[in-house]
């Protein structure tokens, strides 16, 4: 097995890149180290119950603030990663095991131990199964809907590029409140940050959400300080609007270590709130962008925007 706390171990295909220089971060972009009781507790029971969150796989600096609030995004089907794109810090290769038939269950316990009421739910790919592991998907979201019944449920989805497409319904057809799937960057970029997905795959497996249910939200975002510019996260705004995305996170990219792709810039503030404007004139429901945004940050507070929001457009929830 290997070692995943070794980088190399980690990221092999990255290990003969050359290094990235790490600029420094401004003040702006700076957090707390995690230490507070309620992040211990939080940690202690993802331990207890053997679960993976991309809040440390990914290496999300805003794991302190949310662990201590009992905030967890809690990430199945292992942590080896099937793609390697340049920006990411999950672990890539070839998972050596399949899927855990247990671990449904084990989610639905935590979510209820914690009582939330709004979970988030991730995985790494899985291009090495039939489904890219829509069915688990599906009873992960069962399970939860089972034990706490009052909580809401958000999932950010691989793309299930190489799958049958009808295999999106087996996801949607299990009733998540929120449907994500992250576009991550620019398409002028997929080639060099995300080579194993294809943008428009990524756009249209959230416009055929739509098309199965709908009523169900569907959220996606984007990293900025990659090297696009500002046409092309706009025309990207225009693109979701085309495909009726509902809600558009954009956060400032962080280069994991010195073997990912490097950080062009970090993005003032101040454009942050010029995006957020501007998304919010081509008619998203609701928009959260700023340096320390990622897809699962305050996403239950988003979500009751969110649906305000759609109550105040269209009449419903």
């Amino acid at each position: 097995m290997r070692d995943l706390s070794l980088p190399e171990q980690r990221h092999p295909e990255k290990a003969h890149k050359a290094d990235n220089k790490q600029p420094q971060k401004p003040t702006w972009i700076r957090v707390k180290a995690p230490v507070s009781e309620g992040y211990r507790k939080t940690r202690d029971l993802m331990r207890e119950n053997k679960l993976v969150t991309v809040c440390e796989e990914a290496g999300c600096p805003n794991v302190g603030e949310c662990w201590s609030q009992g905030h967890a995004t809690m990430m199945i089907m292992g942590e080896v990663c099937t793609r390697a794109c340049s920006f990411c810090n999950i672990a890539t290769g070839k998972p050596s095991e399949d899927l855990d038939i247990f671990e449904p269950g084990r989610v639905a316990h935590a979510v209820a131990k914690l009582g939330l009421q709004h979970v988030v739910i991730t995985s790494v790919d899985r291009d090495d199964i039939e489904d890219g592991g829509a069915e688990h998907f599906s009873q992960t979201i069962r399970a939860i809907r089972q034990r706490s019944p009052e909580t809401t449920i958000e999932i950010l989805t691989p793309d299930f590029l190489r799958c049958d497409p009808s295999v999106l319904a087996v996801v949607v057809d299990a009733r998540p409140d929120v449907f994500n799937h992250n576009l991550e960057t620019v398409p002028g970029l997929y080639p060099e940050v995300r080579p194993g997905a294809r943008y428009f795959h990524s756009l249209r497996l959230l416009q055929r959400v739509k098309e199965i249910d709908p009523r169900m939200f569907t959220k996606s975002g984007i990293m900025v300080g990659l090297g696009e510019d500002r046409q092309s996260v706009l025309q990207v705004m225009d693109d979701m609007r085309a495909a009726d995305i509902d809600f558009l996170t954009i956060g400032q990219y962080l280069q994991p270590t010195p073997k990912h792709h490097a950080v062009d810039r970090f993005v003032h503030p101040d454009e942050f709130s010029a995006y957020e404007s501007a998304a919010f004139g081509k008619g998203f429901l609701m928009v959260s962008a700023t340096p320390l945004t990622r897809s699962s940050y305050h996403a239950g507070d988003d979500f009751a925007q969110l649906k305000r929001a759609r109550i105040k457009k269209l009449g419903y929830a």
